[in-house]
Formats: C-alpha cells, sequence, structure tokens
C-alpha cells in the first residue's frame, strides 16, 4: 500500500538518492557519459535541503511511499520561463526503477495537479528530455507538446521538448 504526503526537510536525503538514482537510470542511453555524472549525491542532498528548508508558499514538494521507505518524489511551482501560457511548472518527478509502471507516477502527477488548482493555479507545463520515452507518461493523460528548446548539461547540448495541460481541471476530470 502506497500513501502521498508533503516532503519535510528531513526527506532530503531520501529524495536526492532517487533523484540521481533515477536520474542516471532514466538518461543512461540519453546523455553521453560525462554529462551523465555531471549529477552527484552531494550537489543534490543540498538542492533538496536548500528547497525544503525554504518552503515557498506557491511550491511544492510530494512524495510517496510505502510502509517502510519514500520510492518517489514531485516537485515543482510557478512556469519558470514565462515564456509559455502556463502558469504552473513540473520541476521534478522521479521514481526508483523497481516501482516504475505501478500507477505511482499518476498519484503523484494527481497530487501535484490538486495542489497547484488550490493555489489558483489553471494549467501545467512540463519539460522533458527529447527521446525520453517517459513522455508516453504525459502523452497518455493528453499533454500536448508545446515548445522545444537547447539545453546544456555538463558539456553536452541537448533539446528538450516542453508538454503542457492547458486546463488542469480537464487533467483531474482525465485521471478520475
Amino acid at each position: 500500500m502506497f500513501s502521498i504526503r508533503k516532503a519535510t526537510f528531513e526527506d532530503a536525503e531520501t529524495i536526492a538518492h532517487i533523484h540521481v538514482t533515477s536520474w542516471k537510470s532514466t538518461y543512461s542511453d540519453l546523455l553521453d557519459e560525462r554529462d551523465l555524472s555531471n549529477i552527484t549525491y552531494e550537489n543534490r542532498k543540498a538542492l533538496w535541503e536548500t528547497v525544503l528548508r525554504i518552503r515557498k508558499k506557491d511550491q511544492c514538494t510530494f512524495v510517496i511511499h510505502n510502509e517502510d521507505k519514500v520510492v518517489g518524489f514531485i516537485s515543482g511551482g510557478p512556469e519558470r520561463t514565462k515564456r509559455f501560457h502556463y502558469d504552473s511548472e513540473i520541476h521534478t518527478i522521479y521514481l526508483l526503477d523497481e516501482y516504475q509502471k505501478m500507477g505511482l507516477g499518476a498519484i503523484l502527477l494527481k497530487a501535484f495537479a490538486e495542489e497547484m488548482k488550490s493555489l489558483g493555479k489553471k494549467s501545467i507545463l512540463v519539460w522533458i528530455l527529447k527521446q525520453n520515452p517517459s513522455s508516453r507518461f504525459y502523452e497518455r493523460y493528453y499533454a500536448k507538446p508545446v515548445g522545444e528548446e537547447a539545453i546544456s548539461i555538463g558539456e553536452g547540448s541537448y533539446k528538450e521538448t516542453a508538454y503542457g495541460w492547458e486546463s488542469i481541471d480537464e487533467l483531474l476530470r482525465l485521471m478520475n
């Protein structure tokens, strides 16, 4: 049995572990090895300690866990680029490999959408690396590709695709 809750500062270490582990397994075929190793446990732990210590009211992080451990998380807040007509954005969503394809991503997505709606947000954007097979997860819930841009990771240059839901209400209807 899995449950979801808002992350606390005490979750920073576990979130960092999931972030790095999932990053490396998800992107092993998409990134050059030197760029893949650019993300480290130490820098992710420092990042998550900062994010969870500051706790801005328009941002959220949720963790999903079974009885004994956290197995995934989602975080986000306002859309960061201000180039799109979307008002919220998923910044990260990761699950440990052995917990993928069990419906847990959908539970995280729904919790995030409900939180953004409660904050008065109307739409959601998410960026994913082009060629990432996880794009099918977003497409399953009718997210539409709305933009593309080049990004740098380490020494490499890659392309990302922005997917969006124009209506949080519609996304939540699909998920119920």
